[in-house]
């Protein structure tokens, strides 16, 4: 049966999670749907993480190489050279799958050919595993290129990107530079003519903890303004750009004011909206 179904490989790059990497290994593993390659690398983590992975691969037999550091894109296109199937999951080690995700991921992306990657709805879950409250959930859709660049839709949330490997193949992978893979290869993907499917369905579980990329805003900053500019010579950019600043300097502004001024001297008069006006309240009088 496995053999006649479209190969998924299933590729996770681990850093220093050694507390969640057996829980998300093990929603890879227990799928229901049977045709999965699942290849784990360790990028240099200085935790347990690479002993636990070693004994997990000896006893169900996915493929295991620890490395020295090499960041996460990197990583990415080093499991992609690995990689068999048509279809591709990358997944971070600190989350956890819905069991009936990849199946779910499959059907779709066999009943709508021309997609490039899907994803849809995540639960977030806190270090401890206890799902959080209050959360959004958005119905099915589709996003191309410009929905991506300028937020006009809801985007496809990392832990639930699951791609067609034809049209990651002609993307080229990921960009070795920009270390938050996920906007720059769905912006790549879409610029080339893929729609990108948004499903009505929960696909993953999202661990918030204290190390979590997005909470380092200088970092999720410098990476994202360094993908906006691999796509500077579309009409967007410049909306692109500042729509990001402002969004940041909101942000920023109540919990590090120094990066907050340096966004706002960024961002010219011509540029100023009510985030703008926003952040600079709350650089004032918080």
């Amino acid at each position: 049966m496995a053999e006649s179904l479209p190969l998924v490989s299933v590729i996770v790059a681990c850093y220093n999670h050694d507390q969640y990497i057996e829980a998300c290994l093990t929603s890879i593993l227990r799928q229901t749907y049977p045709a999965i390659e699942l290849i784990v690398l360790d990028d240099g983590s200085k935790d347990r993480s690479p002993e636990l992975i070693a004994a997990l691969a000896k006893e169900q037999g996915f493929f295991f190489e620890a490395q020295a550091n090499m960041g996460l894109s990197a990583t990415l296109n080093k499991g992609l050279n690995i990689a068999k199937g048509e279809y591709i999951v990358t997944f971070g080690s600190d989350d956890i799958m819905m069991l009936d995700r990849i199946e779910k991921q499959v059907a779709y992306m066999q009943a709508n050919t021309e997609l490039g990657l899907c994803g849809g709805n995540m639960l977030k879950i806190n270090e401890h595993g206890t799902v959080l409250s209050k959360q959004k959930f958005s119905g099915e859709h589709r996003l191309d290129f410009e929905d991506v660049l300028l937020g006009r839709k809801e985007g496809t949330p990392a832990p639930t990107l699951f791609f067609r490997q034809a049209a990651l193949a002609k993307a080229g992978g990921f960009h070795p530079e920009i270390k938050l893979e996920d906007l720059y290869i769905e912006l790549k993907i879409s610029s080339l003519g893929y729609p990108i499917g948004f499903m009505n369905d929960v696909l993953a579980y999202y661990r918030v903890h204290p190390t979590n990329t997005y909470k380092n805003y200088r970092y999720m900053i410098d990476n994202v303004l360094k993908t906006y500019e691999e796509f500077r010579d579309h009409p967007a950019y410049e909306q692109a750009y500042y729509r990001f600043l402002n969004s940041m300097l909101v942000k920023c502004a109540g919990k590090d004011k120094a990066l907050a001024r340096e966004l706002l001297k960024q961002i010219p008069l011509r540029e100023f909206r009510m985030k703008t006006l926003k952040g600079i309240g709350r650089l004032l009088f918080s």
